[in-house]
């Protein structure tokens, strides 16, 4: 699903308008939105039922560069992550079923 069919879904589910949806979606996700807002201040948002997201560190590490192949080193970074919830995983598994 990508960003277009999340906002038709929540509006058809929720009986919004497509434009009130799409602005839900742009505040909650978009640029300058309450989740990279969020984790770009360090901080971790947390949806009961559904799971966390996150800032992680990745380590400085070495690596080789593919054209000449000499060993290289490549700094640390903050990554996003996100850890499912106990009730997702649940749900999940159910359709798997």
């Amino acid at each position: 699903m990508h960003k277009p069919e999340l906002i038709d879904a929540l509006a058809e589910r929720a009986g919004l308008a497509r434009p009130v949806a799409a602005k839900v979606v742009n505040v909650l996700f978009g640029r300058g939105g309450i989740l990279p807002g969020e984790l770009a201040a360090g901080r971790s948002v947390t949806i009961a039922g559904f799971g966390t997201f996150e800032v992680r560190r990745r380590a400085a590490r070495r690596g080789r560069d593919p054209r000449s192949g000499n060993a290289i080193a490549l700094p640390g970074s903050l990554l996003p992550a996100f850890r499912t919830g106990a009730a997702l995983k649940a749900a999940v598994n159910r359709r798997r079923g």
